[in-house]
Formats: C-alpha cells, structure tokens, sequence
C-alpha cells in the first residue's frame, strides 16, 4: 500500500445511519446529511469536541457563535460559515451568555464527489484540499464574492436536502462539486506545491486516544493513571496535554460523558435506567448520591427530575445532534 492509499484509506469505509425504528441502514450511496442545531437544546448547550472523517460546513443562522479547535477560535455571526475539514477536532458554543443560537450543518463525505479508486479527479482535486497543511476549517463571509458563492451553494444543498424534491440528490452532487471547486482554488490552487498531509499536534493525536478510551470504558473504573497509560504518558503530563487541548481536564470530560450517557438511556427508557442507583452504576458512578449531584450540575434537573420530563412531554429533548 503506498503512502496516498495508507493516507485516505480512512474515505474507503461505509457509513451507518439509523432509521426511526434504530435499525441501521446503509449510508455509503447518499453520505450528505443536512442537521438544524439550537444550542440552548444541546448537552451543556454546546456542540461537544468532536471529529469525524466528513468534511462539514456549517451556516449560522441566529445569533452569535464561537467554533474551536485544540488551537484557535473564531466568532461566526448569522449569515457568516465555516468549512471544518475532516479529522479536525472542534467545538462550537455561544458567544456570551445568549444560548439563543441556532446554525444548519452539511455533511458530506468526499467520495460522494469523487468515487473509491485513486482516478485522476481524486488525485487532482480531493487529496490537496484535504491533505492541505493550511486547511483545518476556512470561515466563509458573505463580504467575500467567492465565498459568498460557497455559501449559496450550501444553503442550496440545505434547502434541497430539507425539501426532497425530486432528482434532490443531482442537484446536491451539482452544488458541492461547484463548492468544492471554490474551495480547491482557496486552499489548494493548483500552482502550489505538492500537498502534503497535515501534521497534528502530539496534544490533538493524544487526546484523541484519551477520548475513544473513555467512551469504551466510561462505565469501569478509568483512573488518570489508565489515561496517561493509553498514550504512554505520565499523569501530570495527561492532565496538562487534556487541559491544552480541550480545556478541561480529563475527569472533568469523563463526568461530562458519564452523564451524556446517563441521560441518553434516561430518554430511550432503556432497562438499565430501570433504578437511578443501576443507572449511577451502569455509567461508572459508585455512589447514587455524588451521580444525582452531577447529574443536576451539568443538567439543571434531577435524574426523577428529568425522568418525569421525559415521560411527561413526548417532545422533551434537553439535547439532540450530538458527538462527544
């Protein structure tokens, strides 16, 4: 396997989505996804740090947002956007205290523009723009001719995704080779040098493996010490690689997602939140009385609390379109 092949094999994979009924269904021939995000019904009302292969771009649509990597931060107002290249982790939350804001977020997976061999258009215009070292997100602002052009083709994608006309699926596959051609000429104009793949810090490779390790084994006992062991590291060094990049520290993550979970089987009725001191149990808490204080710190309620909520109001969702 040569290095583009070991580089993007990550693009070689099928994608699964679920149906009403939670069953999986197959999402390797359509993967655009169009999402409508309010923050003030989010998990701690932000979009946690998350990564994902898809490339996003998303358009605010009320209010005022600040969007995060592991390095640097940018506020976004209605109207403005931003294209999150793959594999960049990043967090998005309110400007100030108003958590009135609300966004639309595409994603889509370049092979739906490119196919699965290494043809001469995948070459030529999806490896240097992803691979690009300068190219972790790009804000799009309608002052800017051409990236106001980017923005109508993605409130177009938008649009059409949400309406399902027919031939819906043409004219997305239209509008983003339109976008990525724009974007190719921005971040990778075709007389510079050969791309090479972006270098990711050693904070954002091991936090990372930090975070894929406390979602496998959020309900057993993690100690710092198994953190720090999973990237070969010792604890105090843990702590400040966490705190550099996500500004937390690796506890204070693992009670975050501890209580996602929580609530998340909570509001699917799910049999291990039969008992509130199973579920403190079943999501790594020892103690059902330190698990009701968390919990009511990060969500306002109580797990009765939240439990009567939910039974109580079919369309209670204190957070949805979500990635830990």
């Amino acid at each position: 396997m040569n290095q583009d092949e070991t580089q993007f094999k990550e693009y070689d994979v099928a994608y699964e989505t679920y149906d009403e009924g939670g069953e999986v269904k197959d999402d390797l021939n359509y993967p655009v996804h169009v999402y409508f995000i309010e923050l003030s019904k989010q998990y701690m009302k932000n979009v946690q740090w998350n990564w994902h292969t898809e490339l996003e771009v998303v358009i605010v649509n009320h209010g005022d947002i600040i969007f995060k990597t592991h390095e640097a931060q940018v506020t976004l107002s209605a109207g403005m956007g931003i294209v999150i290249n793959s594999n960049t982790m990043h967090t998005i939350e309110p400007s100030g205290e108003d958590s009135n804001c609300s966004m639309y977020s595409a994603t889509f997976h370049p092979t739906f523009l490119f196919g699965y061999g290494h043809s001469l258009l995948y070459e030529k215009y999806l490896t240097p723009v992803v691979s690009s070292p300068k190219f972790q997100y790009l804000v799009l602002s309608e002052d800017t001719p051409e990236e106001s052009k980017m923005l109508d083709c993605i409130n177009n994608v938008i649009a059409a995704n949400l309406i399902k006309n027919y031939g819906y699926e043409l004219t997305t596959k239209s509008l983003l080779c339109n976008f990525w051609l724009i974007l190719s000429q921005k971040v990778a104009p075709a007389e510079s040098v050969k791309a090479s793949k972006p270098i990711a810090s050693n904070d954002e490779i091991r936090t990372k493996e930090m975070i894929l390790y406390i979602e496998e084994h959020y309900a057993d006992k993690v100690t710092l010490e198994d953190l720090a062991d999973t990237v070969h590291i010792s604890k105090s060094e843990c702590c400040r690689c966490f705190k550099r990049a996500l500004n937390l520290t690796p506890i204070e993550y693992l009670m975050k997602y501890r209580i996602y979970m929580a609530a998340t089987l909570i509001q699917k009725k799910d049999k291990k939140a039969s008992s509130f001191s199973e579920l403190a149990f079943n999501v790594g808490f020892n103690n059902a009385s330190y698990f009701n204080k968390v919990f009511r710190q990060y969500l306002g309620y109580t797990p009765s609390e939240y439990r009567r909520k939910v039974n109580s109001d079919p369309n209670f969702d204190l957070f949805t379109t979500i990635s830990i």
